[in-house]
Formats: structure tokens, C-alpha cells, sequence
């Protein structure tokens, strides 16, 4: 029979083969169970399951904020936004920051036509080549609206808003002129006048006459008409998509 002395060093022995065996059975095992037909399709349907639970939960919390009403301190909200968007096809422009909504650089419309209209490069080819202005031999896109009348009489030209005339001048191509700068970056230009009543500096109100209609060289063709812009911080905005009929 065995002491206990020798009885311990046989088990101090036999412990590290268990071990190792134990430890050589664990990939084993694993090999197995991953060479089973059914394994990588469940774990891909497993991982697919999440991801579309998680994509699920993500847009429904997004679409919680995106639909509540919030309102600005002007008292417009952002869906208000996206639907004036939407209806007219254009880029929403912050006009002003106040409540005026720009009108047309007239006193009296009546019998007033807009003879040539702003170049829009989305517009098609013949509506492009109508909306050029010839000079010589040189062609330009026309970045605002010409109006007049069919009798080729002169009219009153009006501040479509209220603002700040920023410039009051004459240019040999595009004749006597007049520029208002109003709230949020909006300048309105007024070309082609004749009698102006303003100056550098004035303060004048929206639809405060500030010259009459006259002619100017670069558009001579079409006699005594007022051509009429709108930029916001320098970009020009055709003012068919914001003036009021």
C-alpha cells in the first residue's frame, strides 16, 4: 500500500495531464460545433435581427423630434418651412427679419408688363436665351425683371421696403440708379431711372416713390422701363418667387 507521501506525488503528476487534456478539448469542441450546416446562418440571421431592431428604434426616436411643432420667436414654425418649401419648388429666402413682405417697385401697377425676366439657369433653353441681354456682341444673363408700359410712357418707381438707400448714382451702361439696403442681408437695385428722389443715406419707407421710370443704354431697346433686382448678401434672387401678386 501507498503512504500518503507517495500518494500525493502521484496526483501532483497526474494534475498537470488533466489539465492539458481538459484544455486541448476546448477548441475541439468548438470546431465541431462550428462545422454544424446550421450555425453561420443563425448567426447571421442573429446579427441581422439586431441591427434592423436598432435601425427601427433610431428612426422612430428621429422622427418624434423632426414632427413636433416648434416655433420660432418669430411665430413661424419649421413644418411651416418645409411645406412653403415644397409648394413652391424653390429654396425657402429669409426676405426679412420684419413683418413686410417686399412688394413691386411700382406705385400703380396698372398696365405695368414685365418685358424681360430673370435668367434661371434651371429654366429651359428658350426661356434662357429670351432672359439674355445683348451688348454688342456680347450676351448676359439678366438678373432681375424689366418692367414697363405698352405705351412706352413713364411711371412712378416705388421702394418695394422699407430700408436705407445705400447708393444713389448714374452709369453709363445702366443709367441712373438707386440702391436700398434692408434687415437680414437684402439689398433691392432699381436701374434705368429718371427724376430720382432720394440720396445716399435717406431712410424711406416701403412705398415711398424715388424716381420715375426712365431709359438706359444697355437696355435701350426697350425703351422707358425700370429694371428692378433683389440680392441677399450679394446673391441675386429672381423677384417673381417673392413679390405678391
Amino acid at each position: 500500500m501507498m503512504n500518503d507521501q507517495e500518494k500525493m506525488n502521484q496526483s501532483s503528476e497526474e494534475a498537470p495531464k488533466m489539465n492539458r487534456g481538459s484544455k486541448a478539448a476546448g477548441p475541439s469542441a468548438w470546431k465541431r460545433i462550428l462545422s454544424k450546416k446550421w450555425v453561420s446562418p443563425a448567426a447571421f440571421m442573429a446579427a441581422a435581427a439586431i441591427i434592423v431592431t436598432l435601425m427601427w428604434v433610431y428612426q422612430g426616436t428621429d422622427k418624434a423630434v423632426t414632427t413636433s411643432e416648434i416655433t420660432d420667436p418669430a411665430g413661424v414654425s419649421e413644418n411651416d418651412g418645409d411645406q412653403a418649401t415644397a409648394e413652391t419648388g424653390e429654396d425657402s429666402v429669409p426676405v426679412s427679419t420684419s413683418n413686410e413682405a417686399l412688394q413691386w417697385p411700382v406705385a400703380d401697377r396698372e398696365g405695368i408688363e414685365t418685358v424681360l425676366g430673370f435668367y434661371d439657369a434651371a429654366a429651359s433653353a428658350d426661356e434662357r436665351e429670351k432672359a439674355m441681354v445683348v451688348s454688342g456682341t456680347t450676351y448676359y444673363p439678366h438678373m432681375g425683371i424689366d418692367l414697363a408700359k405698352s405705351d412706352n410712357s413713364t411711371f412712378d418707381v416705388a421702394a418695394a421696403m422699407s430700408g436705407t438707400v445705400s447708393m444713389a448714382d448714374s452709369h453709363p451702361t445702366n443709367g441712373d440708379f438707386v440702391e436700398i439696403t434692408h434687415e437680414g442681408g437684402l439689398v433691392t437695385v432699381y436701374q434705368s431711372l429718371s427724376e430720382v428722389q432720394v440720396k445716399e443715406g435717406d431712410e424711406v419707407k416701403q412705398g415711398d416713390l424715388i424716381a420715375k421710370a426712365g431709359q438706359n443704354e444697355l437696355e435701350k431697346d426697350l425703351g422707358v422701363h425700370v429694371h428692378f433686382e433683389i440680392r441677399e448678401n450679394g446673391s441675386p434672387i429672381n423677384p417673381a418667387i417673392l413679390l405678391e401678386e
